[in-house]
Order: structure tokens, then sequence, then C-alpha cells
């Protein structure tokens, strides 16, 4: 479910239709709906093809996903080699410090409103990097300052 959450960001980010990026798949776009809505599983090729067609890492698709332990539902049997992955570095994304996302739960949610996603595409559409500069330093002048702890000593 994750990862069909996370395809449907970044495919209406792209303001790709689910149509759209079945063509470019070569399946239905009701497969891409069983996908998205985490009905049927996402295989490693199709993963590879997803990522290319939406022009990301694969990594992506797996950014801010909850460690196993918080997941619902049961929990795998105890195996031969349960414990090795428990001892090997997890994979970091910028995104990323070990296990914990840099964007709270809030904050994670702000991406899947259609607001967000069509001011991140009105932004990536002003041509001038310049000006797009600019918008950025306007927009945060407006906002309210983020509180920051601070040293009380200073």
């Amino acid at each position: 479910m994750h990862v069909g959450r996370r395809i449907r960001l970044r495919r209406t980010l792209l303001g790709l239709s689910q149509e759209k990026l079945g063509e470019a798949l070569g399946i239905t776009f009701q497969q891409v709906q069983k996908y998205e809505r985490g009905t049927n599983r996402v295989g490693a090729s199709r993963l590879y093809d997803l990522a290319a067609a939406l022009d990301v890492p694969i990594s992506f698709f797996f950014d801010d996903m909850p460690a196993s332990d918080q997941l619902p539902g049961p929990k795998p049997k105890s195996t031969l080699h349960s414990g090795l992955s428990q001892t090997r570095k997890p994979f970091e994304t910028p995104f990323q410090t070990g296990t914990d996302s840099v964007f709270s739960d809030q904050e994670a949610s702000l991406f899947s409103r259609k607001e967000t996603i069509e001011l991140i595409r009105a932004y990536y559409r002003i041509p001038d990097a310049i000006v797009r500069k600019r918008v950025l330093e306007l927009v945060r002048s407006m906002a309210p300052a983020i509180e920051t702890e601070t040293d009380p000593t200073s």
C-alpha cells in the first residue's frame, strides 16, 4: 500500500493520468489503479519500469516507509536467518536519518494535498531560475517564522 501511495504521489506531481502512465508501461489504467490502491503487489521488474516512467530512483517508492514492526497485521515467524537484516545499516535517503523521516506526519501529509501539488507544479513552470528564487523568498517572507531551539546561555 505504501508503494502504491508513492506511485500515485509521483504520478500526480507529474500531472499524468492513470491512463497515460499505463500506456507508458504497456498496461491498462485499471492495473495502475490496482497498484496505487495496493490491491495488487508491484513486482521488481514492474517497479523498475515505474521508476523509469516516473523519472525517480527505485528507492523513492520506499521513502518514509514505516519499519516492519510498526506495520499492522501478523508478524512474520522467526526463520533460520532472522536477525541478519537487523545488523545491517539501514538505507538512507536525503529525507531520512536512520529510519526517521525529517518530515513529521503532518508535514508528510501536505504532499498529498491538491493545493501543494498545484503550487509545486506552478513553481517549476517558472522558466527563469532567478524569478523562481524570488518567488521562494517572497513566500518565505509571508510565512510565520519557524521557531528554532536556541541556546539559553547565548
